[in-house]
């Protein structure tokens, strides 16, 4: 599942082939728009901005993609057999020495920098977790916003801070023992600045893994709840439980005795 570690490694993967390289051969869906306009064209950069991932081109034209669950970059050489079907390509971009692909999106849209500039869903973007720091008080007064929210809905509000996913989400609220009903209004500042601290750490340790891993231990477990239901907590031994939140019914997974509900408001909210 993409998350924002996933999205920061494939721009650095799509850096070291693209950049300053000139498109040769492109192809994709029609909805993608006018991909025939990238042959030779300078790949600029790659700019990563949460979980959007921006090609830039010279003459001011930008790819934006999104993965959504389920998309992924590959790389390939001329001569390697693909790893998923073409069917499921959006977009393919060949420069002299490797074809760029990118499979099952959920955004891929190729616009002018000036219609990327007023896209209104980039707009609302909080501070990207894997970029500069945050400041605690920047944080603070976006996640206030979301008082009335629960704390496992709040958390994946990109418009709080950007690259935080449903896994991260799952295990940092169980290593900080939170509640995912919690209302964020419940928890004091420096509970939410510590699952803001857990969150980074943990996505920036994961940068070079080949795998993601919350859990550092000598065993084969590499998360500590996440698509764990019914399986024994790995500090406590209860079962793990699964909800559903939000508009989307992202799932959260959670250990009822680790992380008991809050009922009670945190002082001075």
């Amino acid at each position: 599942m993409p998350e924002g570690d996933t999205i920061f490694r494939a721009a650095g993967n799509l850096r070291k082939v693209l950049e300053g390289q000139q498109i040769q051969a492109a192809s994709g869906r029609p909805e993608v728009g006018d991909v025939d306009a990238l042959v030779g064209r300078i790949v600029t950069a790659v700019e990563v901005c949460g979980k959007h991932l921006l090609l830039h081109f010279s003459g001011q034209r930008v790819l934006h993609s999104h993965m959504g669950m389920t998309g992924s970059w590959h790389i390939y050489r001329p001569d390697d057999v693909w790893h998923l079907s073409q069917s499921a390509a959006g977009i393919q971009l060949q420069t002299s020495r490797f074809i760029v692909v990118c499979f099952a999106p959920k955004i891929l849209q190729l616009v002018s920098q000036q219609t990327l500039s007023r896209n209104s869903q980039l707009q609302r973007l909080g501070p990207d977790i894997l970029g500069p720091k945050i400041a605690d008080d920047v944080f603070l007064s976006r996640m206030r916003t979301q008082n009335v929210c629960p704390v496992g809905e709040a958390i994946l509000n990109q418009t709080v801070v950007c690259g935080i996913g449903n896994v991260y989400k799952s295990e940092v609220l169980f290593l900080e023992c939170v509640h995912p009903g919690t209302r964020v209004a419940d928890l004091a500042d420096d509970c939410l600045l510590q699952l803001l601290n857990q969150a980074t750490f943990l996505m920036k340790r994961n940068l070079d893994n080949a795998v993601r891993r919350t859990r550092f231990r000598t065993d084969a477990q590499s998360l500590w709840v996440y698509g764990r239901q019914g399986e024994a907590c790995l500090k406590c031994g209860t079962p793990i439980q699964m909800m559903r939140q939000g508009a989307q019914a992202r799932s959260t997974y959670f250990c009822p005795t680790c992380q008991p509900c809050i009922t009670v408001r945190a002082t001075g909210l």
